[in-house]
């Protein structure tokens, strides 16, 4: 349909509130802008949604917020009464609007007879993922747009695993979604009338102690931490996101010191103290640095507004401080986890370290070295928790840790996302044990690159914008699928895997299946030990491109990052 009519469908909707009219009229003589938000439906994927928050059918509001949900109820429904009886897990995180559609998204379920339990407060991804398992639901919902900027929200849809949903389950909640056509006239319970619902349990503050609890028995050197806890200076910002109460909690409860960034502690939904709420950027974590200098700290902490992610910096040999990249914090908490069950003999020959196959070659080097297994998955943390649910059932593997370059990292299985509450407590406990041993974190990271070579990765990034920027975005890998690829600046390419296929291709021609398809990504394994991987994001207008190569220090390892990067820029042109 065309969308001049699609827009003049809503605007002329009577049951279209007041903010919505307001906005839609504005924009009237505004080509583009219509044609963003009404000539396509926002996708749900397997992440769920994720857009910009307005008004339109390609946007985050509470129309295609109902919708969504009655898709899922639906779902959910056909699995039977016990599936409903289990009901549905909803937490939100501090984004504008974020509580409105949580609560609209109850409303439509508990329309439906499905039993809903909603977090009182904003709350992190991890304790959803938890809280889905510790209830038994049938699934979660999880309003947020993780470390996006101010102007997005999203809705992430978890299985009863606490897992984001499986490809399979999402296709058939598409199929109920794709069949309501009436975006305006879902039947719900009002949010002003929650409170006396019989289908409806509120998540209070009570829960968060059963949470903490479970974590901080994931604890490894309770010992250094009750000699060097109070002595280490950890600084934490939650970045105007859930992650104050868990991680400030967690960190108590061990008895590690630390400093909260007040001014980033309250919940803002314009993230006002910086650009992006993104912990992976140092200029995000300046406030904490400041304060850092100021009180003579060790560790920065930030998470992101859902507390999934988090981003670390620490004092350097000079005492200044520096960023650490997601794969170093994934390598440094691999080693220690590793380490401490090695040297409590706790170390399981069947241990497991799972991480995206995009992350750092590195942790291949370091889990060999420690007699462990090593997997590569996709892209996103589900894989990671479909791994740990594949060890379960078959009780062939046990899983020790899982991280992604993108500042996700797991220990536990108590939840099935990436879970920065726990990281934080496992960093801040490693600090105390390095300097019970009298070593700073920098010098470890250090002596390991020593000891397994510099490993240097990087990731940069394509940006798209408009309407058609997903077409643009799969375009790009589309098209060096049509290129062979035999060497990239005099680095030779000794296979291709095309994991949209699932297909490895070698120099000399023969083909073997990977484990994984359906994922569009192109990853080139150089001869020298190392990788390029290109993929379109699944949460963001742009393509990732990935580098890992291996030097003997950290000039020899950026000279050959420089040549590829720039080599690999003018394939892609």
């Amino acid at each position: 349909m065309d969308y001049k009519i699609e827009y003049n469908n809503w605007i002329c909707n009577p049951l279209l509130n007041a903010e919505g009219y307001e906005e839609l009229s504005a924009i009237k003589d505004d080509e583009q802008e219509l044609k963003y938000r009404f000539s396509k439906e926002l996708e749900f994927g397997t992440a769920g949604m994720r857009g910009l928050i307005g008004y339109g059918k390609n946007m985050m509001n509470i129309y295609t917020v109902k919708r969504a949900t009655k898709g899922l109820a639906e779902y959910i429904e056909s699995l039977g009464y016990k599936a409903m009886e289990n009901g549905v897990v909803i937490s939100y995180d501090t984004r504008k609007n974020s509580d409105v559609f949580a609560k609209a998204c109850a409303g439509v379920l508990i329309k439906n007879g499905i039993q809903v339990r909603l977090f009182k407060e904003p709350s992190p991804v991890p304790m959803l993922s938890y809280a889905i398992r510790y209830y038994g639901a049938t699934a979660g919902i999880m309003i947020t747009a993780s470390h996006n900027p101010k102007e997005y929200n999203g809705y992430k849809v978890y299985g009863q695993d606490g897992a984001q949903m499986s490809p399979e389950a999402t296709a058939k909640v598409v199929e109920y979604i794709s069949q309501i056509e009436d975006w305006f006239n879902i039947d719900t319970v009002p949010i002003s009338t929650l409170k006396n619902q019989k289908y409806l349990k509120i998540i209070a503050g009570a829960f968060l102690k059963k949470y903490v609890k479970t974590i901080s028995k994931l604890s490894l050197s309770k010992k250094a931490v009750r000699k060097q806890g109070r002595k280490i200076k950890v600084v934490y910002t939650p970045l105007h996101g859930t992650g104050y109460a868990p991680v400030m909690a967690v960190l108590k409860k061990l008895g590690i010191s630390c400093s909260l960034v007040e001014s980033q502690a309250n919940k803002d939904f314009n993230f006002s103290t910086v650009e992006v709420p993104n912990p992976e950027n140092k200029e995000a974590l300046n406030l904490g640095i400041e304060l850092a200098n100021k009180i003579n700290a060790n560790l920065v902490f930030g998470t992101d507004p859902d507390c999934d992610r988090l981003g670390v910096v620490i004092r350097n040999d000079s005492g200044d401080f520096v960023s650490l990249t997601g794969n170093q914090v994934g390598i440094l908490l691999t080693d220690y986890v590793l380490r401490r069950l090695q040297e409590e003999r706790k170390l399981k020959q069947n241990g497991v370290v799972v991480k995206s196959f995009v992350s750092t070659d590195m942790a291949k080097l370091l889990c060999d070295n420690y007699g462990v297994k090593i997997m590569d998955v996709p892209v996103g943390f589900k894989y990671i928790g479909e791994k740990i649910a594949n060890f379960e059932k078959s009780k062939t593997n046990t899983f020790l840790f899982g991280f992604e370059e993108s500042c996700g990292y797991l220990r536990g299985t108590h939840s099935r996302d990436k879970d920065a509450v726990v990281a934080s407590m496992l960093f801040a406990e490693m600090a105390c044990y390095y300097d019970y041993l009298g070593v700073s974190i920098y010098s470890v990271l250090n002596d390991l690159y020593e000891k397994y070579g510099y490993v240097l990765d990087k990731t940069f990034s394509i940006n798209y914008s408009g309407v058609t920027a997903m077409e643009q975005m799969e375009g790009a890998v589309g098209k060096l699928r049509g290129v062979k690829i035999e060497d990239i600046g005099g680095y030779k390419v000794i296979a291709t895997r095309d994991y949209l296929i699932g297909k490895r291709v070698a120099a000399s021609g023969a083909e073997s299946d990977l484990e994984y398809s359906n994922v569009n990504c192109l990853y080139y394994e150089l001869e020298v030990g190392g990788f390029v991987c290109v993929r379109p994001s699944g949460t963001e207008p742009k393509v990732k491109i990935y580098y890992s190569v291996k030097g003997k220090d950290y000039n020899l390892a950026s000279k050959a990052l420089e040549i590829l990067s720039t080599n690999f820029n003018k394939l892609l042109k």
